[in-house]
């Protein structure tokens, strides 16, 4: 695996992967340490649904750092930037997003004590598949990035509209990445991608549950996809060939249900380094038809 691509998780602490990718009796404090164990990388989810306390995001980076001194996290962009408050029954828009006073100063806040840590690897903005390319919403989208250019960004933007050279040049110019995301192909979805447009590569995999992935009852039900060893070769070459272009490489496996996305986080590291690699056991016992030819032997041991 190239040196530059760093692989990991979406979030780490779900009720659904106690006794999966953790054992049941782990404390909450403890998860953050143990997942670090088996990955570099992990984006915050937190983020994005409010700004990290700085105290918080201090305590995170020295956990994690204890554990793995090669750990970075990136982190998700506040929803008040990137979504309508009623994304849920209205697209967004630049004329929808309404951030409140005061969120910016909070939210970089955060950003900076993951920074002064040296554990902040990238900023994602993350933008929902009903905000399609504009002028305005362009116009949107520079002016946001201008008032957090202080971070390496990224962005992600779900509308097939914005796949054009274009949007790939202004992004370039201004030095920001471009997300390349797998997602179901449904409507006018972007396509997979092995785009470059900064020193800063990123891949999300959110899974391919197309009947689910609108599904209101949970977002579990969206994640619940668990990604076969054909499917990730694909993402492995274009993975490299993003490498190729970056100083930076971020992969992040976002089909968290169950510990999907750890199992196939895992399998990518496999794949892209050719060695086995250490697995958390109860991961393994949950899936040994993915995990027992990759598994290096000290996972079977307890921890």
């Amino acid at each position: 695996m190239p040196n530059n691509v760093k692989i990991g998780v979406a979030g780490w602490s779900y009720r659904d992967w106690e006794g999966i990718v953790y054992p049941s009796s782990l404390k909450s404090a403890g998860k953050l340490a143990y997942v670090a164990r088996y990955f570099d990388l992990v984006e915050i989810n937190t983020s994005f649904y409010g700004p990290i306390k700085p105290e918080v995001g201090i305590q995170w980076c020295r956990m994690a750092a204890a554990e793995n001194s090669n750990f970075l996290f990136t982190a998700k962009l506040y929803r008040a930037f990137t979504h309508s408050p009623a994304a849920a029954v209205e697209p967004t828009s630049a004329a929808t997003i309404r951030p409140e006073q005061g969120d910016e100063a909070e939210v970089k806040r955060g950003f900076d004590a993951l920074a002064s840590q040296g554990r902040l690897g990238a900023v994602l903005a993350q933008f929902p598949i009903s905000f399609k390319y504009s002028g305005e919403n362009r116009s949107y989208v520079d002016r946001l990035l201008s008032r957090f250019s202080e971070y390496p960004l990224v962005l992600e933007v779900r509308h097939a509209s914005w796949n054009q050279p274009e949007v790939l040049n202004w992004l370039a110019s201004a030095g920001v990445g471009l997300c390349n995301i797998d997602q179901p192909l449904l409507g006018r979805a972007i396509r997979p991608s092995a785009r470059a447009t900064s020193a800063i590569g990123y891949v999300r995999l959110h899974g391919r549950n197309y009947k689910n992935w609108f599904a209101e009852s949970s977002v579990r039900d969206r994640y619940d996809y668990l990604y076969s060893e054909e499917e990730l070769d694909h993402w492995k070459e274009r993975v490299e060939e993003i490498a190729e272009q970056t100083a930076t490489t971020f992969v992040v496996a976002n089909n968290h249900n169950l510990g999907k996305a750890a199992v196939n986080a895992l399998e990518l590291v496999n794949i892209l380094r050719g060695v086995r690699v250490p697995v958390p056991p109860p991961l393994l016992a949950r899936y040994p038809g993915e995990l027992a030819s990759i598994a290096a032997p000290q996972a079977r041991e307890a921890h």
